[in-house]
């Protein structure tokens, strides 16, 4: 063969060997840079998945935070859209550029309605917190208010008992004295066995300028040493009962100081010993004394 002919094949083969190997580095780095790319995606859509799984953890997390119906339906159909999306970017191919790109367009959708549905239940549950402070604040205030009235109740009832007993009559400087078949006063008047075994209660009405004026009933009891009511003339009513009394008398009370002499014609034979005299008017005793009368 030709010298140059051998010599030209030669440097066809050789330029065609340096191509080809040209092109085979080409084709690498084209394989490894397609390799490259590839495990990108795949991080891509996994940090995606991730994303969604987050975004739906935090809506089943928000409804626990509200007590609203409407609003916690609301949360459960973003969840369950998100979920359902989720399922779609598992089967999508991380090389499937189109679907990868719809889905995260949906993801930055979904991040956006998440923010907007936190801002709206802070807000909610801020204004519940104000609510259930200021619910708080009106019945402390409402209790106080609740123990004050209590306490001026409490108050105004005493005051009212406190009227009521300084409103009642009095009756001071008691005593139990002999008499003379004509009613005169004999020279030892605690002294029972004259010539008569009738007596006189005798006591004085204070002075009340806050008593009711006008017509009032007094009651006497003389009890004798054995507790018997001396002398029985009626019954009056005594403490929400009724019990026996000796003598009464109606007067018309001022305000004044009024004394009073009550006689006792006594049909029955006295005793030595304690004689207990109790005088009524209202229904409450307004005044006692025991005395001793003597043989």
């Amino acid at each position: 063969m030709d010298k140059k002919i051998v010599t030209i094949l030669s440097v066809v083969i050789g330029v065609l060997v340096i191509g080809m190997g040209i092109m085979a580095y080409y084709l690498n780095q084209q394989a490894q840079t397609n390799r490259d790319m590839e495990e990108l995606a795949t991080l891509d859509k996994q940090e995606m998945e991730g994303e969604y799984r987050q975004f739906a953890d935090q809506y089943s997390e928000m409804k626990t935070r509200i007590n609203n119906d409407s609003i916690i339906a609301q949360l459960t159909r973003e969840q369950e859209r998100t979920e359902q999306l989720l399922q779609e970017l598992k089967h999508t191919k991380a090389t499937d550029a189109a679907e990868i790109t719809r889905l995260k367009k949906e993801l930055a959708s979904i991040r956006a309605v998440l923010r907007s549905y936190v801002l709206e239940i802070d807000s909610l549950n801020r204004l519940n917190q104000a609510l259930q402070d200021e619910n708080t604040r009106v019945r402390s205030e409402l209790e106080e208010s609740n123990q004050q009235n209590q306490a001026l109740t409490s108050d105004n009832a005493t005051l009212s008992e406190k009227v009521a007993i300084a409103a009642q009559l009095n009756a001071v400087n008691i005593d139990i004295m002999m008499m003379s078949k004509n009613k005169e006063r004999v020279k030892h008047p605690h002294k029972i066995g004259g010539s008569s075994n009738d007596m006189k209660v005798r006591f004085v009405l204070s002075r009340n300028v806050t008593a009711s004026n006008g017509m009032r009933t007094i009651y006497v009891r003389v009890l004798t040493p054995t507790g018997n009511v001396l002398n029985t003339a009626g019954r009056c009513s005594f403490e929400d009962k009724e019990v026996a009394y000796t003598v009464m008398k109606t007067i018309e009370y001022t305000g004044e100081e009024t004394p009073m002499d009550l006689y006792i014609s006594k049909k029955e034979t006295l005793i030595p010993g304690t004689y207990r005299v109790q005088v009524i008017a209202d229904g409450h005793e307004i005044g006692s004394r025991s005395i001793e009368l003597e043989k």
